[in-house]
């Protein structure tokens, strides 16, 4: 039907170019109304094929039905001179194709277009009145003859013509505006059918404003040109283009539109200082001016929005730097731009970092990110990019630098983060761990960078050497972490863990009456692994929770087992500060006492210096609710913390544990001596018991017997041994009143 169409528009074209066409029935009547009827059969049989898009094919083929009618009831009313009374109910069929299509028009656009923003409309309302201003002036003849003299309904109909074309241009200005696309692939064919149909109108309206139109002349022909066109657009719509109507397929060109139309309007009113222009020309170019201000703030607010969006999205809202977003995509940009350029990535992680949350609050841990981040900051170059990847960890990504350079800004930064931090009147210390990865040697990508940085990082912080460079062989130390954390979570469920016990001396009655419990990983392929091996990795790993309530467990399992047998003694299990927050950990304990039938009194838990510096409040918190519970509280490594001790008036401590550092250099250092003794006075004047750990030699046991230490322990008395073996060395045990004679060590792990 379409290939019809087309020839019978082009056999009319010809038809009436022959001479004396124009008085031929055959062309200008017969062929005339077949070539007027084809598109309108091309558009009911795409209404009838048409499963999607039923509005917009329905109402264009109204449209051109409207039109078809009107011309063949214009062609058999027409007299034999050729005329016909003006209006007629021709011109209703006729004007009856503006309100249908700009109806279709309007139903295709707003089938995506409705929830565009407000700029969008306003791109098709500039253009819209951009091309009414233009078109007002062409049609201005036409539009004073048909307001020239009384009201008539020949009039109304006459300037219901020129109107209908002014709102035509706007709609096609408007739709040029939105985005074409949306109407489908083969949207031109309808805005050039649109645009022969408001030509052909308007040259008309010149023709009959003059009186010079004849029917049957080509000029007939534009109009069943674009009727053509509008049709094989329906046709179009109703069939494969369903699928891409009312998808934007080509870039819009609302911005060259908008522009023109108010550089179009812009000069109509300049050159109104010059030439008459005709007043509904000038209102429209002046609307079309208000319209563009108006598009032009939103437009500006919306750029303004659009920056401060994409900030806030690659900007960290604590610290003011840049986030990992802004890291992985200037970082990419920066590697895929000059690939061979020496780089090096520096992956952060603040030590320990967790413990001033949960010991401060967020709200101190934030304040002191706050301040890292300050500190990192002025301690780089400005092309260097910093971010803070998210919890404790930042980014640094150097340009031009190699190891040697890397190296040197990762020292630089840890001394600038090794100076204390004041928050909240506290003095606090903090360090870091950074991990290096340089390209293009260890990878020409973020990604790759990122992870192997993150390699290098981990092995900076579980050997406490600050930074350290990637290296090849960290993926294997990688892969074996990796391992030996799932292997370790078996561990804690298959009951891998075992307990070792170190003796406490009671160095007044030479009796034991307290042992250390000490945990081992008796591992099924390295085998017995201290806690050197292992404990670092469980508290990196998150596992320490879950440890120490198996550790406890067996503890306790052990103290009734002695229970039963009629031996009585205290064992004390180390509690780390990541243990120390759970909130919940007094009861757990004392709900596992209960389970066991342990006395509280029988169970000790040692606690590091560190805690009770770090978090005051919360250990007087957790401290108070394990004494109610009745379980011991005991000191580790007493003396080598910073604080002062004040905290031994203040919280309910019940033994203090000298740290080995004062006791090796005992018999032979005055100095040491006389700390040793300071303490074990200051420790008795506070009524708490005080243990001495790490003796080793009979001097020093025979210094700490004269110096009134209450216990002590270390390899010269027994090294940690299993129950069994304890218990055995128990029983042989012997001490003379002359001297100490302790029976021969047993060798362990």
């Amino acid at each position: 039907m379409t290939w019809v169409m087309g020839v019978l528009v082009v056999a009319y074209a010809c038809g009436l170019a022959l001479p004396g066409a124009q008085q031929t029935s055959l062309v200008n009547t017969w062929l005339g109304l077949l070539t007027l009827w084809a598109p309108t059969a091309v558009c009911w049989l795409a209404a009838w094929k048409a499963s999607a898009r039923r509005v917009v094919v329905g109402l264009s083929t109204i449209g051109v039905t409207s039109y078809a009618v009107g011309d063949t009831y214009y062609v058999a009313m027409m007299g034999a001179d050729g005329s016909l009374p003006f209006p007629s109910p021709a011109d209703l069929g006729y004007l009856g194709f503006y309100p249908f299509v700009l109806a279709a028009l309007r139903a295709g656009m707003y089938h995506r277009s409705r929830v565009q923003a407000a700029t969008v409309w306003l791109d098709a309302m500039v253009g819209s009145l951009g091309a009414a201003a233009v078109l007002a002036i062409v049609l201005d003849p036409v539009l004073d003859a048909a307001l020239t003299g009384s009201f008539s309904w020949a009039s109304a109909v006459a300037l219901a013509y020129p109107v209908s074309d002014v709102v035509l241009i706007a709609a096609i200005g408007g739709i040029a505006a939105l985005g074409a696309g949306r109407l489908g692939r083969r949207w031109p064919l309808l805005l050039a059918g649109l645009l022969a149909f408001a030509a052909t109108d308007v040259a008309y309206a010149g023709q009959a404003t003059n009186d010079t139109y004849a029917a049957g002349s080509l000029l007939d022909v534009g109009w069943l040109v674009g009727l053509a066109l509008v049709a094989v657009w329906v046709g179009a719509t109703s069939e494969r283009e369903v699928a891409a109507l009312g998808r934007r397929t080509a870039r819009s060109p609302a911005l060259a539109v908008t522009t023109l139309a108010t550089t179009t309007a812009i000069g109509l009113l300049v050159a109104e200082a010059w030439v008459e222009i005709p007043p509904l020309a000038v209102v429209l170019a002046g609307l079309t001016l208000l319209a563009g201000v108006v598009r032009a703030h939103l437009a500006f607010r919306m750029v303004s929005r659009d920056v401060d969006l994409r900030l806030q999205a690659t900007t960290d809202d604590l610290t003011g730097l840049p986030n990992r977003r802004y890291l992985h995509i200037e970082g990419k940009a920066r590697l895929q731009d000059a690939p061979g350029r020496r780089r090096a990535l520096l992956l952060l992680d603040l030590d320990k970092f967790k413990d001033v949350n949960d010991s401060l609050g967020h709200q101190a841990g934030d304040l002191v990110l706050v301040e890292v981040g300050a500190r990192l900051r002025s301690h780089l170059r400005s092309a260097d990019i910093l971010a803070r990847l998210g919890g404790d960890e930042f980014g640094v990504l150097l340009d031009d630098a190699g190891p040697c350079e890397a190296a040197a800004v990762a020292v630089k930064l840890r001394e600038a983060l090794a100076l204390p931090f004041v928050v909240e009147g506290l003095v606090l210390s903090t360090s870091v761990s950074i991990g290096i990865a340089l390209s293009p040697d260890d990878g020409a990508d973020l990604s790759t960078l990122m992870r192997k940085a993150d390699i290098a990082m981990y092995r900076a912080k579980s050997s406490g050497v600050g930074h350290h460079t990637y290296g090849g062989a960290d993926d294997t130390a990688s892969t074996f972490r990796l391992q030996s954390v799932h292997e370790l979570r078996n561990a804690i469920v298959n009951d891998e863990l075992l307990l070792h016990y170190q003796p406490k001396i009671d160095l007044d009655t030479e009796e034991v009456n307290s042992v250390e419990a000490l945990v081992r990983w008796n591992h099924p392929t390295r085998g017995l692994l201290g806690p050197d091996a292992f404990l670092n990795l469980v508290e990196h790993s998150g596992l320490m929770p879950a440890m120490t309530t198996a550790v406890l467990a067996l503890a306790l399992d052990q103290i009734a087992a002695w229970t039963a047998t009629g031996r009585r003694l205290t064992v004390a299990v180390n509690l780390s500060a990541s243990s120390l927050v759970d909130a919940d950990l007094p009861e757990r304990i004392a709900a596992m006492l209960v389970a066991r039938d342990v006395e509280p009194a029988a169970l000790q838990l040692e606690i590091t210096e560190e805690f009770l510096v770090t978090d005051r409040i919360r250990a007087r918190e957790v401290l108070s609710r394990l004494r109610r519970s009745g379980v011991q509280i005991s000191v580790d490594d007493f003396g080598t913390g910073y604080s002062s001790l004040s905290y031994l008036r203040d919280l309910p401590i019940d033994e203090l544990k000298l740290d080995r550092t004062f006791i090796t250099p005992l018999a032979d250092d005055p100095r040491s001596s006389a700390l040793v003794a300071s303490t074990i006075a200051l420790a008795h004047s506070l009524d708490l018991r005080i243990v001495a750990e790490g003796v080793e030699t009979r001097a020093a046991y025979t210094e700490l017997v004269r110096l009134g230490c209450d216990q002590a322990q270390g390899f010269f008395l027994s090294r940690p041994v299993p129950a069994a073996e304890l218990d055995d060395w128990l029983t042989g045990q012997r001490l003379l009143a002359e001297g100490i004679r302790l029976p021969t060590p047993r060798t362990t792990c």
